[in-house]
């Protein structure tokens, strides 16, 4: 026992001595951990709002508590579930189509050797990720608006009729995906593009050596060395299924498409601000977390299942 205790003191002791010679570095982590905790943490406490017949003037702590009714007022709207089908319907078509393209267009960045004019091609397709949301609708009005929209105007000099990209279901779910792959693609080629330089270069000398083509060192060689990193970004992907910024399709939404860009956010947005039901959105909202955690760790299970590491 006395020799367990002194093992710890030991173990404590160098512990210490190794946080004091790295104290800069850790004193970087302070503003990060002050960030989390306040903003992300300290909040946490409103989700008792979920269970309560909040109201404003009483507070989180005078509020009424109503256990699940809450929940299940919100399981019984429609307006709820047409939320969350919309939700997943953008971004399983969101991810279906960007999350190849990133692959595919990193693919083809790593294979540029022109080193400026790769710089040059990173850094316009990085730009679209620090455009706001807001300057992205007034883009996508300008060049999808029906009557003289700059796709439109096009169209109609050659002779074809004007596509509603902005006032048909089908038609906006089209322009939304695109507005969203021309906006984060570049982004996400980050990750893959830093994966990709790891790759050891010996295996390509030696399937060059034994006459493999491009093609085939591509397939034999670097997607099975980024595999990994793939099926992270997948799982990291996924287990967002529930969840959509608020800024796209509300700025994107209208009147008549409403039916296919109200998601959970948007309609969060509209119950609470706007109706101040505070209890039925914060609800929602724990809900929406919870559900997203669960595919996580589904989609996690199943990457462990197929033989990946997974991520947790």
């Amino acid at each position: 026992m006395v020799q367990k205790q002194k093992v710890k003191r030991k173990t404590y002791h160098v512990n210490m001595k190794v946080i004091w010679k790295h104290r800069w570095i850790y004193l970087m982590l302070v503003p990060v951990l002050a960030y989390y905790i306040i903003f992300k943490y300290v909040p946490m406490y409103g989700i008792v709002m979920s269970f309560q017949d909040y109201n404003v003037f009483q507070g989180v702590f005078g509020s009424e508590w109503v256990g699940f009714e809450v929940f299940n007022r919100i399981f019984h709207n429609p307006n709820f579930w047409s939320a969350v089908k919309n939700t997943l319907v953008l971004n399983i078509l969101t991810l279906a189509v960007t999350f190849p393209l990133t692959i595919i267009v990193a693919l083809m960045l790593n294979e540029v050797m022109n080193a400026r004019f790769k710089k040059i091609t990173q850094s316009i397709l990085y730009l679209p990720h620090f455009v706001s949301w807001v300057v992205v609708a007034g883009i996508a009005t300008n060049m999808f608006a029906q009557r003289d929209g700059t796709i439109n105007l096009l169209l109609n000099s050659v002779g074809a009729e004007s596509i509603p990209f902005l006032s048909s279901d089908v038609w906006w779910i089209f322009t939304y995906v695109i507005c969203n792959v021309w906006k984060e693609i570049g982004w996400g080629t980050i990750i893959y593009l830093a994966a990709l330089t790891n790759v050891d270069e010996s295996l390509y000398e030696a399937a060059y050596l034994d006459g493999a083509t491009k093609f085939q060192r591509l397939i034999y060689i670097t997607l099975p060395s980024i595999k990994s990193v793939v099926v992270t970004m997948l799982i990291l992907q996924v287990s967002k299924m529930m969840t959509i910024g608020l800024d796209a399709p509300l700025l994107l939404g209208n009147d008549k498409v409403s039916g296919v860009s109200e998601v959970i956010s948007t309609y969060v947005y509209r119950l609470g601000i706007e109706n101040a039901h505070y209890s039925d959105s914060t609800a929602i909202g724990l809900f929406q977390s919870v559900v997203n955690i669960i595919i996580l760790l589904v989609a996690d299970k199943f990457a462990k299942a197929i033989g990946e590491d997974g991520i947790i």
